[in-house]
């Protein structure tokens, strides 16, 4: 049965009610042609939920923008959806075509700061990896029945490769069910090279107004959480309440060693009481063990980031300190699994914080 506008529906009585499906649900893909958004393409996913996202395909198939009954999700800075063409890799020329979104993928070698690291290559690394430049081939998107359940899904492999090195595919696919209010995505990152590679991988989700407004609450079971400069440990008092917009830019970034559930899933939330609005993110712990969780509250740019992975974003030298610094062998897979949602109203967000 598929829940939508309060009733509970048969996969029969929905087709009774509709010419097509693509009523309810669907994905369609379209290009880009103007500016520096040129060659990052679009698919436009929607759900009669009331939750629908844009993926790029050009751009490594990251969620660039996501609404739930006309309110956004997440921040949408002022470059837009720059084509992977238009890739500065020197330095911080990544926040050249920071667009934001929902998600944006950083990795898969490495995650952080500009950064050299002498063990490994021994050049410089620009900011948080070139994943989130890497168009997707083999992009399929389509929406079909599935037993009961009408399932959209968008499906694609993206390749992080150089001569004589690093040889890293991974394959993607993001789903939605019909009736939903959540995106699930499903990672799969293979080896393809004859050398261990360093496997850095994180989820740079970033909450933008109306979810984030002066009082929004950041929720999470915390083993120990340490701020990036210090790494100095922090209480919730410290983290857990967002600021109005402030007159000066400042940045703060905290390191979380989440604490799973019974099952094995960390649960993690951004709450606005007063919107009536939340978002969720559920993954197991196995696969992602930190939570990195960043600020700005500045005018203009205000976000926040939740972007959970298996390393920090604070490079390569604090991870392999910290013993997070993870390698990947020759012909090894390792799987990720992530779902975001939404909390609509006050009873979804009580449920969900029975488990903090």
């Amino acid at each position: 049965m598929t829940t939508l506008f309060g009733r509970e529906y048969s996969r029969r009585e929905l087709l009774d009610k509709v010419g097509d499906m693509s009523q309810l649900a669907g994905a369609r893909k379209a290009e880009l042609v103007e500016g520096i958004e040129r060659g990052s393409d679009l698919i436009e996913v929607f759900n009669a939920s009331g939750l629908c996202f844009s993926v790029l395909p050009g751009r490594a198939l990251d969620i660039a923008s996501a609404h739930y009954k006309g309110m956004s999700l997440c921040f949408r800075s002022s470059t837009g959806d720059v084509g992977p063409a238009f890739y500065e890799p020197e330095g911080n020329g990544w926040l050249r075509g920071f667009f934001g979104g929902l998600t944006v993928s950083c990795g898969m070698t490495f995650t952080g700061h500009p950064e050299v690291d002498p063990e490994e290559e021994n050049e410089e690394l620009g900011l948080h990896g070139r994943l989130a430049f890497l168009p997707a081939k083999n992009v399929v998107a389509n929406a079909g029945w599935e037993g009961e359940e009408y399932v959209v899904r968008v499906h694609g492999k993206m390749r992080e490769a150089v001569f004589f090195g690093t040889n890293l595919e991974l394959t993607r696919e993001i789903s939605t069910v019909l009736g939903e209010k959540s995106i699930r995505i499903y990672d799969r990152i293979e080896n393809l090279s004859v050398d261990p590679s360093p496997l850095m991988f994180v989820y740079h989700c970033n909450p933008g107004f109306p979810v984030l407004d002066s009082g929004t609450r950041f929720l999470i079971n915390s083993e120990k959480s340490t701020e990036w400069l210090e790494d100095r440990e922090v209480g919730p008092e410290v983290y857990q309440v967002a600021k109005p917009p402030q007159e000066e830019a400042h940045d703060d970034v905290f390191v979380h060693r989440p604490i799973a559930d019974a099952d094995g899933n960390v649960q993690v939330g951004l709450i606005n009481d007063g919107l009536g609005l939340g978002l969720s993110w559920k993954f197991p712990i196995a696969e992602i063990p930190l939570v990195n969780q960043w600020q700005h509250f500045h005018r203009g740019t205000y976000v926040t980031g939740v972007e959970p992975g298996n390393v920090s974003m604070l490079g390569r030298a604090w991870n392999r300190r910290e013993g997070y610094l993870n390698y990947i062998q020759p012909g090894e897979v390792r799987e990720f699994h992530l779902e975001i949602g939404v909390l609509d109203g006050a009873e979804e967000i009580g449920e969900f914080e029975k488990a903090f």
